[in-house]
């Protein structure tokens, strides 16, 4: 059966420096109205950089949602319209330094298919070379290096609970393995 729901239209609540937030008026495929609300987002990638030993460069934020340090891949937001391997390709330098001889699209996510259209990106990055950080302006991070297996374990206690980090961290052990 198809479920799919109609706009029958909309406003824009919200524009921001990231996001837009809209309330959407929908027609259900029972034919009874609702309302949808939207945070559109331009999406981001996610690189998990693991080097020659299997030790991958994690960094530590604080995020202010959270009010909290939190453990996480090297990540970013994609300007609207950007290539995401380009994308990629500049996070991984300005938060790690390292440029990488390869990276392998682990497919993408969406976050909050619920209410959001975010959708990242997630690479590994293989064959690293060193270099300095860029980070963002207002960016601040350490670099942790944390064997890919510990980063498995941790997912699974619980340890790691950022999204893209943990999706990050799976595909990427699995698809070593499978290597």
């Amino acid at each position: 059966m198809d479920f799919t729901e109609k706009r029958i239209d909309g406003e824009e609540k919200y524009k921001g420096v990231i996001i837009r937030v809209r309330l959407d008026r929908v027609e259900l495929c029972d034919g009874k109205l609702t309302r949808r609300e939207v945070v559109e987002h331009p999406g981001g990638v996610c690189i998990l950089p693991v080097d020659e030993n299997g030790c991958c460069t994690m960094v530590r934020q604080f995020r202010y949602p959270f009010c909290r340090m939190m453990l996480e891949a090297p990540a970013g937001k994609l300007e609207y319209g950007e290539d995401p391997l380009d994308c990629a390709v500049r996070e991984l330098s300005e938060e790690t330094g390292y440029t990488a001889d390869e990276l392998v699209d682990l497919g993408a996510m969406c976050t909050s298919p619920g209410f959001s259209t975010e959708v990242l990106h997630i690479y590994l990055a293989l064959g690293l070379h060193g270099g300095e950080t860029h980070p963002d302006e207002g960016e601040f991070l350490n670099q942790e290096k944390i064997p890919l297996k510990t980063l498995v374990e941790m997912v699974m206690r619980n340890e790691i609970d950022d999204g893209k980090t943990i999706a990050a961290v799976l595909k990427a052990d699995k698809y070593l393995q499978s290597r």
